[in-house]
């Protein structure tokens, strides 16, 4: 093993447990992770916060508002 793959999961294990703990600022509420849109979102506020370069940018004014469609379509 080398040391990219070493830190690559690291990095993986750290992200994890970040998602453990992360709550939508707005709501308190459970946040879903989507990986494919690099986004938390949570379903009670209607908000998808952006990851940026493995950074969750938990701020309401950064959030994608989503419509009752995509919320409808998380269950």
């Amino acid at each position: 093993m080398n040391e990219n793959t070493t830190e690559s999961t690291a990095s993986a294990t750290l992200d994890l447990k970040l998602l453990e703990i992360l709550v939508c600022p707005v709501t308190r509420g459970a946040l879903i992770y989507d990986a494919e849109r690099q986004e938390l979102i949570s379903k009670s506020a209607k908000l998808a916060y952006p990851i940026r370069d493995g950074i969750p940018v938990m701020l309401e004014d950064e959030a994608r508002k989503l419509d009752q469609a995509e919320v409808d379509a998380l269950r």
